[in-house]
């Protein structure tokens, strides 16, 4: 899955508006800050691109009105 820079940076700049202690936990994959989390995204992994997909669904559920 081929992700555009455009999303990457989206994706970063809804993270960098948590606080620098804020935890995420992305199911089987573990519980980062939101730092790790940005540097699996720039880095293109699976932990990156999954916190993307994740980002993404819920972006596109506000815009549907399903949140």
């Amino acid at each position: 899955m081929s992700i555009s820079e455009d999303i990457k940076a989206l994706v970063i700049a809804r993270l960098d508006t948590l606080s620098p202690n804020r935890k995420i936990s992305i199911g089987n994959y573990g519980e980062f800050t939101k730092e790790e989390i940005i540097q699996h995204i720039k880095k293109g992994d699976s932990v990156g691109n999954k916190m993307i997909e994740i980002e993404m669904e819920f972006l596109c559920a506000i815009k549907e009105g399903l949140i």
